[in-house]
């Protein structure tokens, strides 16, 4: 028994009733006058207030407590809160008179409160010091409180029991316990899905429990399948479960089956039912061509009821399709609603204040976050963190970060802000003692801890993180290992990420589409589309995010009949309508093809206008084949959909530049500064012994600056003896060949690689993060130093990976 010793005590008065009220209070409750009858009455209505007066009345009449009235009692105090106060009865009872009901009360009161160690421990003692045999009640109780990793094995234990019991195949309750033992536990939908099929006489609720699993667990097809073989079995769905196979179809795009659903949620009767509602606002926002948010405005229009949670769909919907703004709009006529938002309406709202170039609208929100209290809650402070960190105001987000509550649970964006614009070994997010904060290390926070190395590029803390991962017994977990595939991908280590991809045990759309991203990134197209044929092969559906990987992989290396083949194939063969993500995969490849009059042939033809992003892209390929006319009327498209955006300014700066034009050069110079607009300064960085070094343009601040000046000395002459040209059109200055030339080799990349050369040894592979696109002239030099030094180099810059080993870059130059 747990040590916890309380002596009972009478229910405070209430309110001073007195006995005429109190008969006129129980005689409206139940005809019946049986005092059990009536505490049993008080607790199905939830009138707890009544109870507690019935049991003070009850001891003050000296009436004798029997042991139904007891157990009702306990019941009456678990339920509404008060634990205390039911174990101090269950401790007054004589030992003779607790029966099964008794302890199985106690068991549920202890699992009610999360206080699993005392629910377990109660559990035991019934086995020991009772003669009494666990039912399904006590089975449901304590398996309850083995649905977490932390008390994982006892729950096999007592699943054994439940086997040996036959208590699976005749309870349902105790099946859905088991289910949840497995998935919260340890996260193993396999078993928890053996549990499923093992239950004899399923109900609804067994079906929305498995249904709902699987979508949590990003299963959304099998959730779908399951869907199916619910109805062909009889059942018909409910709220919950259309509301479950709704975010399946959200996740996968599937539009189509979502507007069959909803017809079938009108049939049905659920059309005005608010959580129904909500999750269709969810569907047809995230489902929405090209970011649309109309068809979720709709259903959120004909709500006649509104809740937090469907004005937090609606505001993620707009925040979601980049329309700040009236996200932000929403929350106010939210707030004006006398809605009170929640911790998720805050995340989505800050989120749009991030993207805005106001900092006072999020400064606004999260004074509204510190009134409500839940400025410390995870969700909203990574959203603050965010926030600060993007508008560049690091401090105030390092104090958000200070006072988070689960700071193991911080999400991968703040971590990328803090140490992709810093890098200062001092902020290391991976140093957290976790197992301080009283959560321990779960599987979403070995993923965001994963997310945040794939985005710096620390692939030693991300090696670091992996070995844990294994030691902790998430090998199998299907989330961790697509964040090892990223991980490895983005730190430069495609190898890796491929073994961690063939030692899955199960994968679904976001494992194929990670892969098949990575290779495209790393410029081995061929290696892409081979994974993107087999996933076809093994039956699983693709969506609009693997597309974008498989376009891109075409870009890359300028496949484009390749391209168009499979853009086609998109709508014709899996029903994806293409976005403008996936036509502006094809302006690039277009564009870099030199094929501009076609890229803009294509751009004309869109069912839509076409976005800024859109423009951005062609602006680049006109930088790269120096089409000043093309370039110039693509950064007029540019400016007019985002007037402050400083990226089309240095385009057609550079484009300019490349052509000797220096009074436009300067005009365009003059303009940022008088819009106050600044170009991010560029740097490159590479992780050494578990340290990252950071380098800008001309950077002397490094202890062994002059060691690498030296060594950038030395392979100058190597490499230009091996026939390396400076192509001083990559220095965007009116300036002497010469002064171009000592620019050139100034520049952050260059200072990268020699410093690499200087503090690492064969046969290891030097890899180089830079936060811009790497210039032509560094390129070019670095595959001559791959020859003279014989080391393999790879450069992971703002677009793709370039492998040079041997003198050649794995994106054939194509870049």
């Amino acid at each position: 028994m747990p040590s916890l010793s309380l002596s009972l005590s009478l229910p405070p008065p209430l309110n001073n009733t007195n006995n005429s009220e109190f008969r006129r209070a129980i005689s409206t409750l139940h005809p019946a006058r049986e005092p059990h009858d009536l505490l049993k009455s008080c607790i199905r209505s939830r009138n707890f207030a009544l109870g507690k007066l019935l049991h003070r009345k009850f001891t003050e009449s000296q009436l004798t407590l029997d042991s139904p009235l007891l157990n009702s009692l306990i019941t009456l105090y678990s339920k509404s809160g008060q634990w205390q106060q039911a174990l101090s009865i269950f401790q007054s009872m004589d030992p003779s008179m607790r029966d099964l009901v008794s302890w199985t009360a106690m068991i549920s009161c202890f699992a009610n409160h999360r206080m699993h160690r005392q629910s377990l421990s109660t559990f035991i003692q019934l086995l020991r010091a009772t003669d009494f045999y666990p039912n399904e009640f006590s089975f449901t109780a304590s398996l309850r409180s083995c649905s977490n990793a932390e008390f994982f094995s006892t729950g096999l234990a007592v699943f054994g029991f439940v086997l040996k019991t036959g208590y699976l195949d005749a309870d349902v309750c105790v099946g859905c316990a088991l289910i949840d033992m497995f998935v919260k536990g340890s996260d193993d939908l396999g078993s928890a899905f053996k549990v499923f099929e093992k239950i004899s006489e399923r109900n609804v609720v067994t079906w929305n429990l498995m249904i709902t699993r699987l979508v949590q667990f990003s299963h959304t097809g099998d959730a779908i399948h399951l869907f199916f073989s619910m109805v062909e079995s009889g059942f018909g769905p409910d709220r919950f479960t259309l509301s479950s196979v709704l975010s399946a179809c959200a996740e996968l795009e599937l539009l189509a089956f979502g507007k069959q659903l909803h017809s079938w949620g009108v049939k049905s009767g659920m059309g005005l039912d608010v959580f129904f509602g909500s999750s269709l606002v969810d569907m047809y926002a995230k489902c929405g061509a090209d970011g649309s948010v109309e068809d979720a405005r709709k259903v959120f229009d004909r709500m006649p009821e509104r809740n937090v949670v469907s004005w937090t769909a609606i505001i993620a919907a707009y925040v979601q399709g980049g329309l700040e703004q009236e996200a932000i709009g929403l929350f106010c006529e939210m707030i004006w609603g006398y809605v009170v938002p929640n911790c998720f309406t805050f995340a989505s709202t800050l989120k749009a204040c991030a993207n805005l170039p106001e900092f006072g609208l999020g400064k606004q929100l999260h004074s509204q976050a510190i009134k409500l209290g839940v400025s410390a809650v995870n969700c909203v402070g990574n959203g603050l963190v965010n926030m600060y960190a993007r508008s560049g105001r690091m401090e105030c987000a390092r104090k958000c970060f200070d006072i988070l509550l689960e700071k193991n649970l911080i999400l991968c964006d703040t971590a990328v802000d803090w140490n992709a614009k810093n890098l200062d070994p001092k902020d290391d997010i991976f140093n957290l003692e976790t197992e301080g904060t009283g959560n321990g290390v779960n599987a979403f926070t070995y993923g965001s801890l994963l997310s945040a190395a794939a985005c710096i590029g620390t692939i030693s803390k991300g090696e670091q993180i992996h070995a844990r991962v294994l030691k902790s017994g998430f090998g199998n977990n299907l989330c961790i290992n697509n964040a090892l595939i990223s991980m490895y991908s983005k730190c430069g280590n495609e190898a890796a990420a491929l073994r961690v991809f063939s030692d899955m045990k199960d994968r679904n759309v976001i494992s194929w589409t990670s892969i098949i991203s990575g290779f495209a990134k790393h410029g081995f197209a061929t290696k892409a589309l081979e994974l993107f044929c087999e996933m076809l092969e093994a039956g699983v559906k693709p969506n609009g995010v693997t597309y974008i990987a498989v376009l891109s992989a075409c870009s890359h290396v300028g496949l484009i009949d390749e391209a168009w083949k499979h853009f086609a194939s998109m709508h014709r063969d899996h029903d994806i309508v293409p976005r403008m993500e996936h036509y502006a995969c094809m302006v690039d490849l277009l564009g870099r093809s030199g094929l501009l009059s076609e890229a803009i042939e294509f751009i004309n033809s869109m069912p839509f206008r076409a976005d800024a992003l859109i423009w951005r892209t062609f602006l680049g390929s006109c930088r790269i084949h120096h089409n000043s006319k093309f370039g110039e009327q693509a950064a007029k498209k540019v400016l007019e959909l985002e007037p402050h955006d400083p990226a089309a300014y240095i385009l057609l700066s550079n484009l300019y530049a490349a052509e000797g034009r220096w009074d436009d050069v300067a005009a365009i110079r003059k303009s940022m500064k008088l819009r106050k607009l600044t170009k991010e300064a560029g740097c490159s960085w590479i992780e050494v012994e578990n340290q990252v070094h950071k380098f800008h343009v001309g950077d002397t601040s490094h202890p062994k600056a002059q060691k690498i000046y030296d060594k950038l000395d030395e392979l100058t002459f190597k490499i230009k003896n091996l026939g390396y040209v400076p192509n001083t059109d990559s220095v965007l200055h009116d300036v002497e060949e010469e002064l171009k030339e000592q620019f050139l080799f100034q520049h952050s990349e260059k200072i990268a690689v020699a410093f690499a050369l200087i503090s690492t040894r064969k046969p290891k592979p030097i890899r180089i993060f830079k936060n811009l696109r790497v210039c032509g002239d560094c390129h070019t030099a670095i595959k001559y130093i791959s020859v003279v030094t014989g080391r393999e180099i790879v450069v992971r810059d703002a677009n793709r990976f370039h492998h040079i080993k041997d003198g050649k870059c794995s994106c054939n130059d194509y870049w």
